[in-house]
This record gives C-alpha cells, sequence and structure tokens, in this order.
C-alpha cells in the first residue's frame, strides 16, 4: 500500500494526515497503559499496525527520493516537520509507558514464581484429598510445574 499523490503538494498534505492519525492514535495508546487499561490499547492495534506500516514505507521512499516533497509549498512541508516531531514525542512517551508496563508485569511474574517456590519448600500441608489425606502425600508424583523466563 502507498500514497497515490497528484503532485509534492498532495503528498505532503498526505503525510500530515498520516502523520497525524498515526500521533493520535500511538497517544491513545500510550494513555491507555498510562491509566494501567491494556485492553484500551489492543483495540487500536490493528488500524496502528497499519498506518504504522504505511508511515514506514513513505517515510522511506522520501528519504530516497526527497524530490517527491521537495516541490510542495514551504508553510505545507513545516507542518509535516511539525507533525513529524509531535509523532516523534509521542512514541518517546509510548516507550516510557510500555516500559512502565513491562516493569510492572515482569514484577507479578516474578512474585508468584517466588510465592509458588514458597509453597512447593513448605509442601501442600493445607490440601487434602477427598479421603482426607494431604493432596501431596496422595499425590506426589503430581507435576506442578511454572516457568520463569527472564528475558520476558
Amino acid at each position: 500500500m502507498a500514497i497515490a499523490a497528484q503532485d509534492a503538494a498532495d503528498r505532503v498534505a498526505q503525510l500530515v494526515v498520516l502523520t497525524e492519525r498515526l500521533t493520535e492514535l500511538i497517544a491513545g495508546q500510550a494513555q491507555a497503559f498510562e491509566q494501567h487499561h491494556p485492553q484500551a490499547a489492543a483495540a487500536l492495534v490493528d488500524e496502528t499496525a497499519k498506518l504504522a506500516n504505511l508511515y514506514r514505507h513513505e517515510s522511506a521512499r522520501v528519504r530516497a527520493d526527497p524530490g517527491l516533497i521537495a516541490g510542495a509549498p514551504f508553510a505545507d512541508r513545516t507542518r509535516l516537520v511539525r507533525a513529524t516531531e509531535a509523532f516523534d514525542a509521542v512514541l518517546a512517551r509510548q516507550a516510557r509507558a510500555l516500559a512502565a508496563a513491562r516493569f510492572v508485569t515482569e514484577g507479578l511474574v516474578r512474585a508468584i514464581a517466588e510465592e509458588v517456590a514458597a509453597q512447593r519448600e513448605k509442601g501442600d500441608a493445607a490440601a487434602y484429598g477427598p479421603e482426607g489425606e494431604p493432596a501431596a502425600k496422595r499425590n506426589s508424583a503430581a507435576a506442578k510445574a511454572i516457568t520463569l523466563n527472564k528475558r520476558a
């Protein structure tokens, strides 16, 4: 998918609209993560992915051939620069929000893994089977596994 522009001014106008919409979507995702509502961010993933791919493609085309936008009026190109700066700022905000969410998630996983390990060390004294005997004694061969990936 690519932008079908009639001339440089049209291409710049379309790039501005694309950049502003992408900025809006990513800001919404960052806000969702900051407010601890990742499910709200998930609702924006499809459109964000499509627009991000188009943005990546078009920005690569313009980098390879600056003449694609060189003929656009200076005011339009300035607007594109401002939209790109806002986009970069929102990307930095989203990166911080995602890093914070990752830190919290890793902490939760680590806490759960430590609690499971502590319970295993103590044994399952509180867990009883249907016959009234401790479940650990009755079914000591039962598998109890948890995986902790420190790179996740």
